[in-house]
């Protein structure tokens, strides 16, 4: 099913199911064992089958394996890969993940950023490679006493004050967070915003937040809305949500916002084995799984490839092609604005630039309605992949991007692609939108749920 402004996009979900076909069809197959290490000891294993030496089209096994590395990497996290497969895959991953290589990118972040160690690919063999090692985490459903939750997006922030599960305020500011390189400015405003909750109510008993990054033990390791503040004064920065929590003497607990929007799904649908998609500024990923708990997965969807066309346009950011944050997002929205036919406003924020073609969209433009049917389709093929990394039968689908009529437009494409390319994922897989209220502050009651009361 060919989006309408994008003829070029290839499915990564395709490709691999093309791919697998191949391996089937040569009878032979080469094996390809990953354990990603990360904090703790926690290590997540995968496994496939790779073309035999000598198919005649072997050569796509590093391709193919890299992808995948690539896709693993930013869904679970890691600091070390143990890699057990053929020597040319093992070569290609560790020249390709290194400082200087094609991902250097993906090199400097896991390691010196997240987890604050060099990153590394470690060749090993088979019978060598770690256990896996995968705890789950409980955190959320808790709606009792007297709650803040705020949620941080790059465009606005949300925050919401909660007493024993019912909303009681709640405040969506526009702001520009990652213009700012100033860490007093986003101390300021986060702590801003909870003080207005907290005026609400008549006491305080826990803080829970949701924010764009990757947080661990309640620090910003690193996250897009940070980008303007200077290495040298990213110190600060690590520290602002200890310091909130410190001042006000409560249960505080911070997570990434793609875990929270799993959460509020599960929450809201009263399900389990819940993806959440945010759409808004990039995307936004979490997971809940089938008992009901956080894997402790960095879900960055953001960064993993759902488009293998050579021609996928590339993220700013990493420098990778094909990669989430470029389709299902505003980006995305942007980016497929000129060959809708639409001028996008200059001298304006984004979220105001994306009200402007949402506009469009209500209005009838057909450029815009094709606009969030290719979006929908990418949405579907992406759902499809995946659904062969995750356990779910339900994704929640929120964001900015679905206000308004975007979000069934989206929901439909989606489920078109099912239909056509998926039928098994059509009978198994539920796409969910909130109800208007949800899509805007679902997010930060759910951030207040986080905390248990001591």
């Amino acid at each position: 099913m060919i989006p309408p402004l994008d003829p070029g996009f290839r499915p990564a979900a395709l490709a691999h199911r093309c791919f697998d076909q191949a391996v089937a069809d040569a009878g032979e197959s080469e094996p390809l064992l990953l354990a990603l290490e990360r904090e703790d000891g926690r290590v997540s294993r995968y496994a496939c089958k790779l073309l035999p030496k000598d198919h005649p089209k072997a050569g796509a096994n590093v391709y193919h394996a890299e992808r995948l590395l690539k896709f693993l990497l930013w869904q679970r996290g890691a600091h070390t890969v143990h890699v057990a497969a053929p020597k040319a895959v093992q070569a290609h991953l560790a020249d390709t993940y290194r400082r200087g290589g094609a991902r250097h990118f993906d090199y400097d972040f896991l390691g010196k950023w997240v987890y604050r160690c060099e990153f590394k690919i470690r060749p090993c063999a088979l019978d060598a490679l770690p256990a896996a090692n995968e705890p789950t985490i409980g955190l959320g459903r808790h709606l009792d006493g007297c709650r803040i939750g705020f949620d941080l997006g790059a465009s606005d922030r949300k925050v919401c004050a909660v007493i024993d599960g019912e909303v009681v305020y709640s405040e969506e500011v526009v702001w520009t967070p990652k213009q700012m390189s100033d860490p007093a400015y986003h101390y300021e405003e986060v702590r801003k915003a909870i003080m207005t909750a907290a005026e609400k109510l008549p006491r305080v008993d826990a803080i829970g937040g949701s924010s764009a990054g990757i947080y661990v033990d309640g620090q910003p390791r690193i996250a897009s809305i940070f980008r303007g503040v200077p290495e040298k004064d990213y110190e600060a920065v690590r520290n602002i949500f200890l310091r909130i929590r410190d001042e006000m003497g409560v249960p505080f607990t911070i997570i990434n916002d793609g875990d929270v929007t799993a959460l509020a799904g599960s929450m809201s649908l009263e399900v389990n084995g819940v993806l959440g998609i945010a759409l808004g500024s990039s995307e936004a990923g979490g997971y809940v799984d089938k008992d009901g708990r956080l894997t402790g997965w960095l879900n960055e969807l953001a960064f993993c490839p759902i488009d293998y066309s050579p021609g996928a346009p590339l993220e700013e950011w990493s420098g990778d092609q094909g990669v989430g944050a470029n389709y299902l997002s505003q980006q995305c929205v942007f980016r497929l604005a000129p060959a809708a036919g639409i001028t996008l406003p200059e001298d304006v924020s984004d979220a105001e630039r994306l009200v402007s073609v949402q506009k469009h969209l209500e209005a009838g433009h057909e450029g815009a309605v094709d606009i969030w049917r290719t979006m929908g389709a990418y949405l579907g093929y992406a759902v499809a992949h995946y659904a062969s990394f995750y356990d779910f039968g339900h994704v929640l689908v929120l964001g900015r991007c679905t206000s308004g009529s975007g979000g069934n437009i989206l929901i439909e494409e989606a489920n078109r692609v099912f239909t056509v390319d998926f039928p098994a994922l059509a009978d198994t897989v539920n796409l969910h939108l909130p109800d208007e209220k949800s899509r805007r502050i679902g997010q930060s009651i759910a951030a207040a749920s986080l905390p248990a009361l001591s």
